[in-house]
């Protein structure tokens, strides 16, 4: 399984491959213009920024648990203590 430090070194399109190979789906929100996707890979969270307009994944992050964003996934699924 892939590391954090050598998943993000990836070009897109690679870690997009990786994503749909090896991670696990969660859920998914709308913020703003986007689609988010919130995947498992291994022992990290990331989300998959989705533009639905054009159709086309604009960026991985790894989720940031600090972010305003928190609050649209805790009020859906119970995530594991350590990640919030």
């Amino acid at each position: 399984m892939i590391a954090w430090p050598d998943y993000r070194k990836l070009p897109l399109q690679e870690k997009i491959d990786v994503l749909y190979e090896e991670g696990t789906f969660v859920m998914a929100i709308r913020y703003y213009g986007y689609k988010i996707n919130l995947y498992l890979l291994g022992n990290f969270y990331l989300e998959v920024f989705i533009n639905h307009k054009n159709t086309i994944i604009e960026r991985i992050i790894l989720l940031d648990t600090n972010h305003s964003r928190m609050k649209f996934y805790s009020d859906q699924i119970k995530l594991p203590v350590d990640v919030i």
